[in-house]
């Protein structure tokens, strides 16, 4: 038996600037892109990896949440501090210079972390941290 990630989920608050984070800035394929009664669902994903996807959703749709825990994810939404991914490339360092220089929101800029990875974090038009390391 085997086992992989196939879809990860973040949410979104803008569709149309998602988009444009993570297929024109990141170069992800755009998979699916389903909208139902005025709400957009986005799935996106590394070209040459068809089996692997992130699905951009609207936040805070399950209908079991409450008024309270609605406003807690949008309030952690605006601070970043709701949801995130860690992405890896072969070309940390280029890859940030991109980035950078698309006005992007830097959280840290590649560094040598103690644990033994080199890495970088910049946040997303929705706020999540997106943790880019060097593939080795």
């Amino acid at each position: 038996m085997t086992i992989t990630i196939h879809q990860s989920y973040l949410p979104h608050d803008d569709a149309d600037a998602a988009l444009a984070f993570y297929r024109d800035k990141l170069g992800f394929e755009v998979r699916n892109d389903v909208g139902y009664n005025g709400l957009r669902w986005l799935t996106v994903g590394p070209p040459g990896q068809p089996d692997t996807s992130i699905v951009l959703t609207p936040p805070a749709i399950d209908p079991g949440l409450t008024d309270d825990e609605r406003r807690v994810i949008t309030e952690m939404m605006a601070k970043g501090t709701y949801a995130g991914v860690n992405l890896a490339t072969d070309d940390l360092d280029g890859l940030f210079a991109t980035l950078q220089a698309d006005d992007i929101e830097v959280v840290q800029e590649p560094t040598d972390q103690p644990y033994g990875i080199r890495d970088c974090a910049f946040r997303d038009p929705a706020g999540n941290l997106i943790r880019i390391q060097q593939l080795r």
